[in-house]
């Protein structure tokens, strides 16, 4: 079981070839310090300052270390004196801290492990008790029990000792501690003891556990304004028309205080202000009756001044008659039917619950299920209050959860991926990346026969996959998890059966056809690109997967697997409308002799790399700009189809609904992109996301029979008509150029003909403007 090269930058190198090693500069940590020190600074969310703190803090780590040299930025092994197993802590870009992911204070588990055996609170001291008798008949415990969760690949580390212990392999056992010893008093070799066997259901994946739920329902704090309103409606709103009825009492021919105010009343005002004060201490979220413009407050201010025995001169009276006649005005006197029915609507509004009430409530539904897994029952913790539930917290029967927190419940639902998506708990292909490692963890780990090495092993993958990809150089490829020195202890014990192979190249076709169905027109991420790659080696495929490149590091050469990918695509696609659209001759990349590698260095593509620079126009001899660099990723895009070609092909996948529908709904995604280009004042992004997405669409079109492909060029005028004029304007040289195509023209080497009427839509231009941002309407066409 391994990974694909998941980093963002595998694949290529980050220097140009005549400029030796990369150098990595400073510019780029300086600036995400200086972003993280003015969030810590100026936020007024205070969980968001501590964050940017803790950024800060790490980027400081990352600059020291780049200064004094303990930091090799671009290297597979970043940190002096860590082995490249060692999983670095890593931040935005692929830069690591210098600070190990496994080290930093004992964790809770580890105290009450020294706790229990009477060892001071050291890991060295921890180390050293695992391989007592009694340290690995505990760990043998956790094996047999599979109570354990490993969040870091290096907390599987001596329950691999101890399994291997545990069949007689000594020397194994002895040769991985060798491996390990040095690293004992700093990193975390022992895993989390948890209550249940996490969850290992064939095919079922979740994406958040409850424990994490709980935990963000648990930061969810009362809305300010909901609180005060709801004490408005239910306190203050009442008190004002008790206050407005005593003053109505003394209304005559509509004039308040027509008559000297009774004894009686002055007695009952007196309990009324009595009753403020208690109401005022108690209820502080509403400030509206402190406030000397409000009616309420005129009318008990009067109020005051009468049962203290001061008159109110005629400025005072003409206020009380003010705020008397605006608020029978308003609201009707109390207890008329109009303002009756007002007044009960409010209390309603104010008995409902408020979502910080709901979260407390769903938090202790959820408090007795296992923590470090999903539930099939999430929905039955958002359903509405019941009786019982009524009598403990007063909340009404019935009520509902609301939409926001039965969102974030549904997020631990363990269920299928399809399922997943359906309920909108899978909305992308990055969430479905990073779903993917559950599924191909039990998968890969099938293919070790002992029960407690097959979940040891699956656990020790999914967590390998949270691993962050380092920022790499010169065609390095990130740390595989066959790398690790105790997944490569137990290799031997690893068989790939048939029902093994058989099992992953299914997961591998199910997953490739969700991600093409469900998001049509969009990339697939790097981190799924790399999870289809370990599943097609598990299942005994040599397909050449290639990531996504990153323009503003790309130096302009690629790895042998994308020549790789292209041969694939010309098997598949040569003599197709993708092809034609494209100017691709495939007869001759299908020729690409590429040399084999050197000197044990990852092998480089030379002639694809200047087949990509030629395409692009440009000299491969050159330094490149960013926008210079992203013209040569995207013609190595279009001739690898970036995965397509090697779905479509020897994956096998045929999307259910047809290669038509599949097209119309990428084209559907490019119509959207085209629509927010116009008003955007940075648009290069959504016009590169623009390109991808039509080029899916080409491919998807090409894979269809010729009669399908000339329903679907009706269709698309009648998709594109749905959209305002500026879209249209832009799409009509991109739908010409496809017509001519398809007719059988040609369009010239650049992508055009003349006065721009038809066009090859590409996401990047080498130099100069896009002709996207050009208005829409005769600019389009100059």
């Amino acid at each position: 079981m391994d990974t694909n090269d998941s980093g963002r930058n595998d694949g290529h190198d980050a220097t140009a070839p005549s400029q030796g090693a990369a150098e990595v500069h400073q510019a780029y940590p300086l600036g995400e310090l200086a972003r993280a020190f003015s969030t810590a600074l100026t936020h007024h969310d205070r969980r968001v300052r501590a964050s940017a703190e803790e950024r800060v803090d790490r980027w400081r780590k990352v600059l020291a270390g780049m200064a004094d040299g303990t930091l090799t930025v671009g290297s597979r092994t970043p940190v002096a004196g860590l082995p490249a197993w060692v999983t670095p802590q890593v931040v935005r870009g692929g830069f690591a801290t210098g600070t190990p992911a496994a080290s930093g204070p004992l964790l809770a588990h580890e105290t009450d492990a020294a706790h229990r055996a009477g060892l001071p609170a050291e890991r060295r001291a921890l180390f050293a008790h695992a391989l007592t008798t009694p340290g690995l008949a505990e760990l043998t415990d956790l094996l047999e029990s599979g109570c354990y969760a490993v969040e870091l690949p290096e907390e599987a580390a001596l329950l691999t000792v101890a399994w291997l212990a545990g069949r007689g392999e000594t020397a194994a056992a002895l040769e991985l501690l060798d491996v390990l010893e040095p690293f004992a008093d700093r990193l975390r070799f022992r895993p989390r003891p948890v209550s249940a066997v996490p969850r290992s259901d064939s095919g079922v994946v979740f994406r958040w556990t409850s424990a994490e739920v709980r935990r963000r329902l648990q930061e969810r704090r009362p809305h300010t304004g909901v609180e005060a309103m709801n004490e408005a409606l239910a306190v203050w709103n009442p008190f004002a028309d008790e206050l407005l009825d005593h003053w109505l009492k003394t209304v005559r021919n509509g004039r308040v205080l027509a008559t000297p105010p009774e004894p009686e009343w002055k007695e009952h005002a007196a309990a009324l202000l009595e009753r403020y004060h208690a109401l005022a201490a108690e209820h502080t979220r509403c400030g509206k009756h402190r406030r000397p413009k409000e009616n309420v407050f005129v009318l008990r201010s009067a109020l005051e001044d009468l049962v203290a025995g001061r008159d109110l001169d005629a400025r005072r009276r003409g206020r009380v008659q003010h705020a008397v006649d605006a608020m029978v005005r308003r609201r009707g006197a109390p207890g008329t039917p109009e303002h009756a029915a007002l007044r009960a609507r409010q209390a309603a509004d104010a008995a409902r619950p408020t979502h910080h009430a709901i979260a407390q409530l769903v938090i202790e539904r959820l408090a007795d299920l296992p923590p470090d897994t999903g539930t099939p029952q999430a929905l039955t913790f958002t359903t509405p209050v019941t009786s019982a539930e009524h009598e403990a917290t007063g909340m009404p029967t019935g009520a509902s959860v609301p939409e926001p927190i039965a969102r974030l419940v549904n997020r631990a639902l363990a269920a299928d991926v399809p399922t997943l998506i359906s309920a909108g708990v899978v909305p992308s292909a990055e969430v479905l990346a990073a779903l993917t490692p559950q599924l191909v963890a039990a998968t890969s780990a099938a293919a070790y026969p002992d029960l407690r090495l097959r979940r040891l092993m699956a656990a020790s993958y999914a967590a390998f996959r949270n691993r962050r990809s380092l920022l790499l150089v010169d065609l390095q490829h990130q740390v595989r998890f066959e790398e690790l020195p105790w997944v490569r202890a137990v290799e031997e014990h690893r068989r790939s059966t048939d029902p093994v192979r058989a099992t992953a190249a299914r997961t591998l076709a199910n997953l490739g056809e969700l991600a093409l169905h469900a998001w049509p027109g969009t990339v697939l991420p790097n981190p799924l690109v790399s999870q289809l790659a370990t599943l097609a080696r598990t299942a005994g495929l040599t397909l050449p997967l290639t990531e996504e490149l990153a323009a503003d590091i790309f130096m302009g050469t690629f790895t042998a697997k994308f020549p790789a990918a292209a041969r694939v695509a010309a098997e598949l696609l040569d003599g197709t409308l993708y092809a034609a659209y494209y100017g691709i001759d495939y007869a001759a990349v299908a020729g690409l002799d590429e040399p084999a590698s050197q000197s044990g260095r990852r092998r480089g593509a030379p002639q694809f790399v200047a087949l990509c620079h030629e395409r692009a126009g440009l000299d491969s001899t050159t330094w490149l700009s960013v926008a210079q660099g992203g013209a040569v990723i995207e013609q190595s895009q279009i001739l690898t189809t970036h995965n397509l070609a090697l779905l479509a092909g020897p994956v096998g996948v045929i999307p259910p609904s047809g290669w038509t529908a599949l097209a119309r709904s990428a084209f559907a995604t490019t119509c959207r992109l085209a629509a927010r280009i116009h008003g955007n004042p940075r648009p290069l992004t959504t016009i590169k996301d623009m390109a991808y997405a039509w080029r899916q669409t080409l491919f998807y079109l090409s894979m269809a029979a010729p009669a399908e492909q000339d329903t679907a060029l009706a269709q698309f005028d009648e998709d594109t008509a749905r959209y305002p004029d500026h879209t249209r304007a832009r799409l009509a040289p991109v739908l010409a150029g496809l017509r001519l195509v398809h007719a059988g023209g040609d369009l010239d080497p650049d992508g055009d003909t003349s006065e721009g009427r038809a066009r090859r839509l590409l996401g990047w231009t080498p130099n100069g403007r896009h002709w996207l941002q050009a208005q829409p309407g005769p600019a389009l066409k100059q």
